[in-house]
């Protein structure tokens, strides 16, 4: 119910939101079984997109278009959980996505939250260490700083990769939150 209050997934245009949710839905309904296959298409979200994962219980996860940025925080008020994005294939996107995150976490409305950042398309070659961006955007500082509990993943969702982490982490935020 409502006072489960919702998961947020955010993140500039184009890293990859609507895939994962897309991604983790596929994870969830097979059990984690047999391989997902070709990813299935997808457009930029204009507006939100509700998504409901079945994993013993229902999650709801309200992704927010990267177009939306200036708005995201209208949506925060009942948020237990964030989901934040950046693309790990495009190191010239970090710094923006790094002062988006600066933004989420000084909020007040998301002091409580649970924050879970990923970094998507460890797939793609990518001429960064992720060790080397996690310390270009002085990771271990905003973690250090950060009045919320923060959780790391790197994963694709193209291939699937860790997110049978992030589902653990969903279910894990759920329980405690609950």
């Amino acid at each position: 119910g409502a006072k489960h209050g919702m998961r947020l997934l955010l993140g500039a245009t184009g890293v990859g939101k609507t895939l994962l949710v897309k991604r983790l839905q596929e994870v969830s309904s097979r059990d984690g079984k047999g391989d997902l296959g070709e990813p299935p298409p997808t457009r930029p979200t204009v507006g939100t997109n509700l998504t409901d994962i079945v994993a013993q219980r229902k999650i709801t996860i309200r992704e927010l278009g990267g177009c939306m940025g200036p708005i995201w925080s209208s949506y925060y008020g009942n948020c237990r959980s964030l989901l934040f994005m950046m693309d790990a294939s495009d190191p010239t996107q970090l710094s923006a996505s790094c002062v988006q995150l600066l933004g989420l976490l000084s909020s007040e409305q998301l002091a409580e939250a649970s924050v879970l950042i990923l970094f998507n398309k460890i797939d793609l070659p990518c001429y960064m260490a992720m060790e080397e961006m996690k310390s270009l955007i002085r990771l271990p500082d905003i973690i250090a700083c950060a009045k919320q509990d923060i959780t790391t993943a790197e994963i694709s969702a193209r291939e699937g990769t860790g997110l049978a982490e992030v589902l653990a982490w969903l279910q894990a935020t759920h329980r405690a939150n609950g």
